[in-house]
């Protein structure tokens, strides 16, 4: 089995979200069952050569977009199970300070940087000459891989038996460009319709990707049944439905070589489910980090995330008030949008005993966090999978959720007449609800102390691997190269 996996990003080259991790972890997995698997994204700035260990290739790709004729070149970095990245040079779209746009806004160009990335896949797939069994997209940003596949690309007989799959990491975010594009798509307007890539009068590139698509899946089971509802579909609930059974949700895992307390070098001290000591030196370290009063009997309530609307951090706001009367800690570290960011700094300011804020994306200080917090903050509206509150258990940060999408697949409600589960969780996500989760469980931490070690050392033996989702995806890639060469048999026999 031969799979290219198309992708905007990848941990630890370029990350802004879940996206990354997931892109790190997945290809190692299934090239430990055997997959051949090649990875192609951006040659960021941020990608230095030394630091990543990734080799320049003799390969040019070369491709002409709106009568602009627009060069590349190769670089490659093999991964510890032999799973390759390929990495596209081009200065003109990717040597830029951020990857998708800055604080204030999307880059204006991000359809040609896009659509470059995703013709550029099959280039690169013609010019190694190699037959891929699946091409695997992932978000809107690689979603024309499917529509290439499909029509500018379906006389190429190295792609005739390749499938096409559509990895839905957010919904919410689509990649929706005025419809003077689709020349620079590349293909004929007779594709700008409802029933493939229109979307009330825009170019949608995620929609266009689903509709090529041979197989879709999200990134939970939960969150694949929100999309098919007006409430998460995103104006795309109509096009899901219609997908059928070649819709379904694999829930992400987690990098355990990564994410563990026992091994982890970015912390202070280790520990485990079997002897938690170092977890107290690790949360007055992050105490010390965050320039917060030393005192290992205080809640220090941590959020490690984007800072947008989605992820609720308006909610943690206004909420804030709450933390402060029962004298809790807060940690924050994420970037995002500027009126949030001003939002926190003004209450670090404000309270500087109770808040440190870290406006930042920094590796090293997530593990940090994870490992110093006694909860974890995770406040989604919505939430396809969520990853934060996998690392949050492993290392015996108790999560309290909002009640959606993969947050209600991986976290159980604590029940504590049964001495049962492994967080909070609440609904709807507004401060009235994510207060009362708060206080049942700083109640808990303070007043049951046995408790609240029995509720940490049970989401810290849950196991995430990424092993069992691995083989959910071969099992699909399998499915989905099975389907097209029934396909291309019934159209033989016609």
């Amino acid at each position: 089995m031969r799979v290219l996996m198309v992708t905007p990003e990848v941990t630890p080259f370029a990350q802004t979200g879940g996206l990354g991790e997931v892109l790190s972890a997945l290809p190692a997995e299934l090239a430990s069952l055997g997959v051949e698997v090649d990875v192609l994204m951006p040659k960021y700035r941020g990608i230095n050569p030394e630091n990543f260990q990734i080799n320049k290739l003799d390969t040019t790709i070369e491709i002409t977009l709106n009568a602009k004729n627009v060069q590349a070149g190769l670089w490659r970095h093999v991964g510890k199970s032999g799973e390759r990245y390929f990495f596209l040079e081009c200065d003109e779209y990717y040597d830029r300070d951020y990857l998708y746009g800055t604080p204030d806004g999307d880059y204006e160009d991000n359809a040609e940087r896009f659509v470059f990335l995703t013709r550029a896949a099959l280039e690169l797939a013609l010019h190694v000459g190699k037959k891929y069994d699946v091409f695997h997209s992932h978000d809107w940003q690689a979603a024309l891989t499917a529509v290439y596949l499909r029509t500018l690309y379906a006389g190429e007989p190295l792609f005739r038996e390749s499938s096409a799959i559509m990895t839905i990491h957010n919904l919410g975010y689509q990649g929706i460009f005025w419809h003077l594009d689709m020349p620079l798509v590349g293909v004929g307007w007779e594709f700008f319709t409802p029933k493939h890539m229109e979307f009330h009068g825009k170019l949608n590139f995620l929609k266009s990707g689903i509709v090529f698509a041979d197989q879709i899946n999200t990134v939970s089971p939960g969150y694949r049944n929100e999309i098919l509802t007006p409430e998460f579909g995103f104006g795309l609930e109509g096009i899901l439905l219609e997908k059928g059974d070649h819709l379904v949700g694999i829930l992400n895992g987690v990098d355990y070589s990564v994410w563990d307390p026992k091994s982890d070098p970015y912390i202070v001290s280790a520990y485990s489910n079997d002897d938690l000591n170092g977890k107290a030196r690790c949360k007055a370290d992050l105490q010390q980090l965050a320039d917060l009063p030393l005192n290992p009997n205080q809640p220090l309530i941590a959020m490690v995330s984007r800072l947008t609307s989605q992820k609720g951090v308006d909610i943690v706001a206004e909420a804030f008030d709450t933390f402060v009367r029962n004298d809790c800690q807060v940690v924050i570290l994420g970037t995002g949008e500027a009126r949030y960011q001003s939002v926190f700094k003004e209450l670090e300011n404000k309270f500087s005993n109770y808040i440190g804020t870290f406006l930042r994306y920094d590796y090293a200080l997530a593990h940090k966090i994870f490992a110093g917090a006694d909860i974890l903050l995770v406040p989604s509206r919505y939430e396809p999978c969520g990853l934060n509150q996998l690392y949050a258990l492993k290392y015996g940060a108790v999560p309290i959720v909002t009640a959606t999408g993969g947050l209600t697949d991986t976290v159980d409600e604590f029940d504590i007449h049964f001495d049962a589960g492994t967080g909070f969780k609440f609904a709807p996500p507004n401060p009235l609800e994510l207060e009362k989760a708060v206080l049942k469980a700083i109640r808990t931490y303070r007043d049951q102390p046995d408790v609240w070690k029995r509720l940490m050392m049970r989401g810290m033996k849950k196991d995430f691997s990424w092993n069992r989702s691995a083989k959910e995806y071969l099992a699909l890639y399998e499915k989905s190269v099975k389907d097209r060469q029934a396909y291309l048999q019934s159209m033989e026999n016609a």
